[in-house]
């Protein structure tokens, strides 16, 4: 996998090339994803900003999250992570007269050190949306807790730079 400083670019220039924008709604990585993007010369063509929701409060009163998916399927799941992405795709203003030109990126996880929800260690969802559709990946990702996040924010980068590429 590519560093994450050359993905970030990539991602940046591939955006700008097709006139997309992006959002970012992050848990597990903290604002990681959001920071890579932001270090590339030239990302505030493309990036709109990012949402540190880590507590399940703001997951729902600024990502949209519904108190149903949070109950039943709980923070660390695939629901969470495609919600928080579509959360981030209506936050952007421009998100309507955009007509599906905004992507975001979603995070949500088990860094450690304990499981979370019955999840284990190490698990991680990422989402990826725009205009209403929106998809995910889980992980299963080995090692302490800053490696956990680096491997999710170098996770997130590379769905979004498919995304980009679909």
């Amino acid at each position: 996998m590519p560093e994450l400083a050359e993905l970030a670019a990539e991602i940046v220039r591939l955006a700008a090339a097709r006139n997309l924008k992006i959002s970012v709604a992050e848990s597990l990585t903290g604002g990681a994803v959001t920071s890579a993007l932001v270090a590339v010369p030239g990302a505030s063509t493309v990036l709109l900003g990012g949402v540190v929701a880590y507590s399940v409060e703001l997951k729902q009163s600024i990502l949209g999250v519904p108190e149903s998916v949070i109950t039943e399927q709980g923070t660390v799941s695939d629901a969470c992570a495609l919600e928080m992405a579509l959360g981030a795709v209506a936050l952007a203003p421009s998100e309507k007269s955009e007509g599906g030109r905004i992507l975001a990126v979603s995070t949500t996880g088990v860094a450690g050190p304990e499981a979370v929800e019955g999840k284990p260690v190490g698990t991680v969802f990422i989402g990826v949306a725009r205009a209403g559709q929106a998809r995910s990946e889980q992980h299963l990702f080995i090692g302490n807790r800053a490696e956990i996040r680096a491997q999710a924010t170098a996770a997130a980068l590379a769905a979004l730079r498919d995304e980009i590429l679909r």
